[in-house]
């Protein structure tokens, strides 16, 4: 078994490092080249010397080919300004052969293994100063900035002896934002949140929300004395705010490397909550130690988005106090027993709220 890892190991460079490799057609005609070569000078026959002169030639002249097939040839990706981890987009991949009179014939395109192009193209000809297109899909499978973005030409043309490679990468960083997709436990976080954003729809504006008890100190000109007859109790008329709810959303970056998972599972909730959110119609507060955003006033959702593509753990972040005491607030941390007591009405997610939301509860209930 070992010999057969080894073999393994070593096809595996050779498919990643290696310009050139020899096919087994490659390999064959080669042997045939020794045997024909052994023949011809262990009996001197002109006619094999001939034969072995033409299998050489056909050798160089494939080897030369295939360079010349590859030559010139010009690569460009153009995907999508907003991806998300683990959400297939689609891109075009740009072809073009910049040779004045040479074609280029049975060209392979594909990604390498690390890259998140995972198809292959095949173009059967691409002629002189010739451009093709092609749509694809891609999927990041993480979040943050991708530099290494490479891809493969490859040809067999003409008699498939060898396969030329040529690796192309793209000069370009490429930023993932983390995955949007609802997840274990993201959407009981969201129904909470939703909860909280109808409860602070409830005011003063234009719009009927419902008819209340009347609690103390409120101003009896809201007052339905309709509705106060029919029960026998005060009762008031609430309107829908004027102004669109905020959640307030506090992501705490100290995380030690035992909560590794949990960070990036956290990054991936608040990434959904944020964007689910905006969807919404709400405003939204997104703040770390080190990071503070309000959205739409300060730009847009793909702000914080950008900031979670690149977010990493801190361990000497220090935690910090609520900022809107009107807010809906959420919480994301590891250490909720040395939260502000200003904190106590935000909706903790913590260790082990991922899968399921089992540790989903309000900060009040702490011991």
């Amino acid at each position: 078994m070992e010999w057969r890892e080894a073999a393994a190991r070593l096809r595996a460079y050779a498919d990643e490092k290696l310009r050139q490799r020899v096919t087994r057609s490659g390999w064959a005609f080669s042997i045939a080249i020794v045997i024909v070569a052994l023949a011809a000078f262990l009996s001197a026959n002109n006619l094999l010397f001939l034969l072995l002169a033409a299998m050489l030639a056909t050798l160089m002249i494939s080897n030369l080919v295939g360079r010349l097939s590859l030559a010139g040839i010009e690569l460009d990706f153009a995907i999508p300004e907003h991806i998300a981890a683990r959400r297939k987009v689609v891109a075009r991949i740009r072809v073009r052969n910049e040779k004045l009179w040479i074609p280029s014939f049975s060209i392979h395109l594909k990604g390498t293994t690390t890259g998140a192009f995972a198809a292959s193209l095949y173009f059967p000809a691409i002629p002189p100063r010739g451009r093709l297109e092609e749509t694809v899909e891609i999927v990041f499978e993480r979040r943050g900035s991708h530099t290494q973005n490479s891809l493969q030409f490859s040809t067999r043309f003409p008699f498939g002896f060898t396969e030329r490679r040529a690796r192309v990468t793209l000069p370009r960083e490429i930023i993932v934002y983390p995955c949007l997709d609802p997840q274990p436990g993201f959407e009981e976080a969201l129904v909470s949140v939703s909860g909280g954003m109808e409860a602070q729809q409830r005011g003063r504006g234009h719009d009927f929300y419902r008819i209340r008890p009347y609690e103390p100190l409120e101003s009896a000109r809201h007052v339905d004395w309709r509705a106060t007859a029919h029960t026998g109790e005060l009762q008031v008329r609430e309107f829908a705010r004027e102004q669109d709810p905020l959640v307030e959303i506090f992501f705490d970056l100290y995380a030690p490397p035992a909560h590794k998972d949990w960070f990036e599972r956290a990054v991936d909730c608040a990434a959904y909550l944020t964007w689910t959110v905006m969807q919404k119609e709400a405003r939204v507060r997104f703040r770390t130690e080190e990071f503070d955003a309000a959205i739409p006033a300060e730009g847009d959702v793909y702000t914080i988005l950008k900031y979670l593509a690149l977010v990493s753990p801190n361990p000497t972040a220090t935690l910090i106090e609520p900022g809107d005491a009107d807010s809906y607030q959420v919480v994301f941390t590891v250490r909720p027993e040395h939260l502000d007591p200003g904190w106590s009405d935000a909706l903790l997610l913590g260790p082990g709220a991922f899968p399921g939301g089992a540790e989903q509860r309000r900060a009040g209930a702490r011991s």
